[in-house]
């Protein structure tokens, strides 16, 4: 092998000792910063231990990328490697001609802990709309448990997994994308997901959070509506000015069709390429 790459914090041991051994260069890809998800941070003793694998590892990687400017800002703190930043953007890929009479909400992505649907669900009793949720994950017993205790099982449609191909054309009929993550867990508060990518590819205009990465994208494209709270009342008005409002979504929706020309994989790639390049050259 002429490289080795160590996908996230859980393959970084060994692709250090197999570096070392074989004499080759390593590098690291982090989806996220790892040690600082919700489920890590909920449990001091997990978090030790992989802050521990973190402080050993991650200085010894002197290639790297990651998800976002901020994320690999805070890799430079604390560890002081320089990480390019390849965002999770998806191929450009033409759009269907889709037709739907129904103005529904779309989230899409992992039903995991810290999605925000503590509060989507019961945000969704004073929305003018149904929700559609595609994906399934390890919230899916307490999601069901609150659609149910909020009387939601009318309003809310769980589709469960479903190939790229079908959710892609999901996206384009629905009407709005929501995506809250929490702010527990910096990383979190410092990603920048693929479904956010997503739903401009769709060109569906989304209701969101404030935090710095989506704030930044908003700031050059305006394809969404942020918010700064996750209050259930805040996310349904926010959600229900959005389906009332034709002046502003049709703006959103128009930026979508211009973002998506920049944010896609044929121009995201040329990074990655020319990082291995770079690396190959030294």
């Amino acid at each position: 092998m002429d490289a080795i790459c160590a996908i996230d914090l859980d393959t970084i041991l060994p692709c250090l000792y197999i570096s070392n051994w074989k004499k080759i260069p390593r590098i690291y890809d982090a989806h996220e910063l790892f040690s600082e998800l919700k489920e890590v941070i909920s449990r001091p003793g997990i978090q030790k231990a992989w802050l521990r694998i973190e402080k050993k590892a991650v200085p010894k990687f002197q290639y790297g990328y990651t998800v976002s400017d901020s994320i690999a800002a805070e890799f430079q703190r604390r560890y002081g490697v320089n990480y390019a930043t390849i965002r999770n953007v998806p191929v450009l890929e033409k759009l269907s001609v889709v037709s739907t009479t129904e103005r529904f909400i779309l989230y899409q992505g992992a039903v995991n802990e810290a999605r925000g649907f503590e509060y989507l669900i019961p945000a969704m009793q004073w929305v003018n709309s149904r929700l559609v949720i595609c994906g399934d994950g390890n919230f899916m017993p307490q999601l069901r448990k609150l659609i149910e205790k909020y009387q939601l099982q009318d309003k809310i449609e769980l589709k469960g997994m479903l190939p790229p191909s079908s959710l892609f054309i999901i996206a384009q009929q629905a009407y709005i994308g929501v995506a809250i993550p929490e702010k527990e867990g910096l990383n979190q508060y410092l990603a920048l997901p693929n479904k956010f990518f997503d739903y401009i590819h769709a060109t569906l205009p989304q209701v969101t959070v404030d935090y710095p990465e989506y704030k930044k994208i908003n700031g050059q494209f305006e394809v969404a509506v942020l918010i700064e709270t996750l209050d259930p009342k805040r996310i349904a008005e926010a959600i229900n000015n959005l389906l009332a409002n034709d002046v502003l979504y049709k703006r959103l929706k128009q930026n979508c069709l211009k973002a998506r020309e920049e944010l896609n994989w044929q121009q995201e790639e040329k990074k990655l390429i020319a990082l291995y390049q770079s690396i190959f050259t030294v």
